[in-house]
C-alpha cells in the first residue's frame, strides 16, 4: 500500500491526449472505506487505504474470501481494483473485488467529472454501478 501511495502522490498531470487522471484516493459510495487508486506497472489498481466504519460488528479482515486460506487479510491494504486499462475517458478489462461478499465482478471504471467515480461490476449481463468521491 505504500509504494501505491508513494505512487500516487508523486503522479504529475496527464500528458495531452492521456486521459485523465484516476489516481486518488476515493471515498466508496457506502462511506465505509478510502480507496487508493494509482499505477500498477501498466494498469491501474487500487487498495484499501483505510476502513472508516469502526462498529464493532465490522470486520478487520477479509472473513468473506471463497478460498479459506486468505480470510485472515488485513482489509487496509487489500487490492480491490485490479488490471484496468485506459480505452479514452473508461478504464476497462479489470476486476473489482467485494470484501463484503468476497466476490470478484468483471470491472470498468469512468470519470464523471473530476470529483466523482463511476464503478460499475459485471456478472454476465447484469450490471451494478456505484459513484465514489474523490479525496484527493
Amino acid at each position: 500500500l505504500a509504494a501505491l501511495a508513494g505512487l500516487v502522490a508523486g503522479s504529475t498531470a496527464a500528458a495531452q491526449g492521456a486521459p485523465p487522471r484516476i489516481e486518488g484516493k476515493w471515498l466508496t459510495d457506502d462511506g465505509t472505506a478510502v480507496v487508493v487508486i494509482g499505477r500498477c506497472g501498466d494498469t491501474v489498481c487500487g487498495a484499501i487505504g483505510k476502513v472508516l466504519d469502526r462498529d464493532k460488528n465490522i470486520p478487520t479482515v477479509d472473513i468473506e474470501n471463497p478460498d479459506a486460506r486468505l480470510r485472515g487479510r488485513p482489509l487496509v491494504g487489500l487490492t480491490v481494483l485490479s488490471g484496468f486499462r485506459p480505452d479514452g475517458a473508461i478504464w476497462r478489462g479489470g476486476r473489482a473485488y467485494d470484501p463484503k461478499t468476497g466476490r470478484s465482478y468483471r470491472s470498468s471504471l469512468a470519470l464523471d467529472g473530476e470529483q466523482r467515480l463511476v464503478v460499475t461490476g459485471c456478472v454476465l449481463f447484469i450490471c451494478r454501478s456505484m459513484v465514489w468521491q474523490r479525496l484527493s
